[in-house]
C-alpha cells in the first residue's frame, strides 16, 4: 500500500513524497525523477522492488503537488534530497535516478557520499557534446511536417492547453524504441506529467551549461559507492556512446537494454525489472 506526505523544507518549500513497501526497513530506495520541470513519473518503477526494501519518490519542488515559485538551483535540490533523508529517518539510500535524476543523484553523491549505499544511474548522466548527436537521430525519427509543427509550437510566446500536449507529445514520441506505442506513450505522458515547469527547466538548463557535470567526473569517480552502475536503453536517442563513454570515465559496469528507448521500463518491463532487482538486491546484501 502506497502512503504520501509533505515535507516542509529549510526555506518553507513544501514537498510531496510517496511511499511504497515496508518503510522500517532499511537501507531505503530512492527514485529520482527526471525533467528538470516534470512532475514524478516512476510510479510504474516502484512496485519492481517494493517487496526488497521500501521505495521513496518525491515530486521536486516546483512540479506536482510541490509547488514553488523559484529560483532553482541544483544545489537546492541537492539539499531537498537531503532533507528528505533526514524527514523519512533514512541514514543512507539507494539511489536510482532517471535521465536528469541520474544527473541530481550523481550531485548528491558529490555533497553527500556518506549517505548513499548504491547508486544506479538510468539513462543518463549525459556528458560531453551529446546533443549534437542527439538532435540528428530525433530529427531522423521524425517527419519533415512533425519537425516544422515543433517549430512552429516552441515559437508559440503562449500556448493553449491542446498546444502544450501536441507540442511534448511531439518531443517526446522519438524517446522510443517502437515508435508507434511511441506516440501512445508520449501522448499519455504529455498528459499526465503536467504542467511542464518550463522556468525550472530553464534555470537548471542554464546552471547545469555553467557548472557542468563533467568537470567534476574524476571527484564522481572517487565518491561514487562501491555498488553504482549505469543502464541505458539501446534504442535511445540520447546516444548510447555517451553512456559508454561515461562508465569508461568513472570505471562503472553499463547494462544495456534491447528494444527500448529512454524510458526502459515502458518497452522491456520484465528486463528492467530483473536487472532492477538483481541491484538493489546486491545493495542490501552490501
Amino acid at each position: 500500500m502506497e502512503t504520501q506526505g509533505l515535507v516542509t523544507m529549510t526555506d518553507a518549500a513544501r514537498v510531496r513524497w510517496m511511499a511504497l513497501g515496508d518503510t522500517s526497513r532499511r537501507p531505503a530506495v530512492v527514485l529520482l525523477h527526471g525533467g528538470p520541470g516534470l512532475p514524478d513519473y516512476l510510479g510504474d518503477v516502484a512496485p519492481m522492488v517494493a517487496d526488497l526494501a521500501p521505495v521513496y519518490r518525491y515530486d521536486q519542488r516546483g512540479t506536482g503537488g510541490s509547488p514553488w515559485p523559484g529560483p532553482h538551483t541544483l544545489a537546492r535540490h541537492v539539499d531537498d534530497l537531503a532533507e528528505l533523508l533526514d524527514a523519512w529517518e533514512v541514514s543512507t539510500a539507494v539511489l536510482i535516478g532517471h535521465s536528469y535524476g541520474a544527473d541530481l543523484a550523481s550531485r548528491f553523491c558529490l555533497a553527500h557520499p556518506d549517505r548513499v549505499a548504491a547508486t544506479l544511474l538510468m539513462c543518463g548522466p549525459f556528458v560531453g557534446d551529446w546533443r549534437t548527436e542527439y538532435r540528428v537521430e530525433r530529427s531522423r525519427r521524425m517527419s519533415t511536417a512533425q519537425q516544422e509543427r515543433l517549430r512552429d509550437l516552441e515559437e508559440l510566446p503562449h500556448r493553449t492547453e491542446e498546444q502544450e500536449v501536441e507540442l511534448l507529445t511531439l518531443a517526446w514520441f522519438t524517446d522510443h524504441s517502437d515508435p508507434g506505442r511511441g506516440e501512445r506513450w508520449a501522448a499519455r505522458g504529455a498528459r499526465l506529467r503536467r504542467p511542464v515547469n518550463w522556468t525550472m527547466n530553464g534555470e537548471l538548463g542554464a546552471e547545469e551549461r555553467a557548472d557542468p557535470l563533467d568537470e567534476h567526473l574524476a571527484e564522481l569517480s572517487a565518491r561514487l559507492p562501491a555498488r553504482s552502475e549505469l543502464l541505458g536503453g539501446a534504442d535511445d536517442p540520447r546516444p548510447l556512446s555517451a553512456l559508454r563513454s561515461l562508465a569508461v570515465r568513472l570505471e562503472l559496469p553499463l547494462v544495456r537494454i534491447e528494444g527500448a528507448g529512454h524510458e526502459p521500463w515502458l518497452e522491456q518491463p520484465e528486463a528492467v525489472r530483473m536487472h532492477l532487482r538483481r541491484f538493489v538486491h546486491g545493495a542490501l546484501e552490501a
